[in-house]
């Protein structure tokens, strides 16, 4: 007998035989069981579940690619547990300070050249100072003449250096609630879950595409799981980009002990995502170095349809390029807005070597 969650995914839907409707309604207002009720669904019903929703709204065989620079990397004064890049933190992670905009602008354009569609830029600040603010926009005006859409981390925004980075052309803008309310004071003491969504508001309002999601893997429960992707599905506006982080463990960080996060509890995670959120693109991050061909294969097919693309993400290994591309021909995956290459030298690989990605800590 096939599972009913029809009524799950829309009050509105037929319950006959579990069906999904045609155009599931878009719901902002998702109960903690409601969602629990997914990801303790058999893995099977779940991964059919949310294919015929993510069939609905984007081509299951087609992935959104972006590439992800650090334009200024360590000396953050955050505590976040999972990051090398906070000064509380040895490490052995190497500051480097704000790129200037024509050595960045010469990595957008390597991205593009390998068919990156979107050019990520992240900053390890608590938040941008005014003084900085010129630079990092002309790095948006720059990448935006290259044709490539535009996306930033820098920490929590003010309402007028939201508006000063819309009226740069900025598309997208990250900012990521990690993991529950509950559980976020576990992980981060330094600044408040409100803060978090104080930023994302600011984002919303100056008209820029909301990209936050979260880390799994750092001890949290079941149920912190299920409240962070509560918190994204709830938003006013759902996130136009959704990344779901696996936790990488790094030498000096409170969190190098984790243990392993179970990989179909990672699939799961990005099923659900994809079933609550089913215009949103959900983005594989940190920790797909971990992730084997057949994991890879399994978590597209749950709803993911954005990647990191090149060898390098902020300050960790990212599977190489070429492995990238092999998997994709072998699945008959096409790149969003036409076809990867293998990354050329860049300026990114000459730079020093790096030991984790940092896709939350601002």
């Amino acid at each position: 007998m096939k599972s009913d969650v029809s009524s799950t995914v829309s009050p509105s839907t037929s319950s006959i035989n579990g069906s999904i409707p045609t155009e599931p309604a878009i719901r902002h207002n998702w109960t903690h069981n409601e969602i629990k009720a997914f990801f303790t669904m058999p893995f099977n019903d779940l991964l059919f579940t949310a294919q015929q929703i993510h069939r609905l709204y984007f081509d299951p065989n087609e992935v959104q690619v972006s590439t992800l620079l650090s334009i200024k990397t360590g000396a953050c004064p955050e505590d976040c547990k999972y990051c090398p890049q906070s000064t509380r933190y040895d490490t052995g992670l190497e500051v480097e300070q704000l790129m200037e905009v024509e050595k960045v602008l010469a990595e957008a354009r390597a991205a593009k050249a390998t068919g990156s569609t979107r050019f990520c830029m992240g900053a390890a600040w608590r938040s941008p100072k005014d003084r900085d603010m010129p630079v990092v926009l002309a790095m948006v005006n720059g990448v935006k003449e290259l044709g490539l859409e535009t996306c930033m981390t820098l920490g929590m925004l003010k309402p007028h250096q939201a508006i000063a980075l819309s009226e740069a052309g900025l598309d997208y803008y990250n900012h990521n609630l990690d993991t529950s309310p509950e559980y976020y004071g576990d992980i981060i003491t330094t600044r408040t879950y409100q803060d978090r969504l104080d930023t994302l508001h600011h984002v919303r309002e100056a008209g820029i595409n909301v990209c936050s999601g979260g880390i799994v893997g750092m001890g949290e429960s079941l149920d912190d799981r299920v409240g962070l992707l509560q918190q994204l599905a709830n938003m006013p506006e759902h996130p136009q980009s959704v990344p779901i982080n696996r936790l990488v463990r790094v030498e000096g960080t409170p969190l190098a002990d984790q243990n392993d996060f179970d990989s179909f509890d990672f699939i799961r995670t990005i099923a659900v995502a994809r079933i609550l959120m089913p215009q949103s693109y959900v983005r594989l991050s940190a920790g797909r170095e971990t992730m084997n061909e057949e994991m890879h294969a399994l978590v597209y097919f749950a709803g993911a349809n954005s990647i990191f693309y090149g060898e390098k993400l902020l300050t960790t290994p990212n599977p190489a390029a070429n492995k990238d591309l092999e998997l994709f021909n072998r699945l008959g995956i096409r790149a969003e807005g036409g076809r990867i290459e293998q990354t050329p030298p860049s300026l990114q690989s000459s730079r020093a070597e790096r030991i984790f990605y940092n896709a939350a800590a601002n």
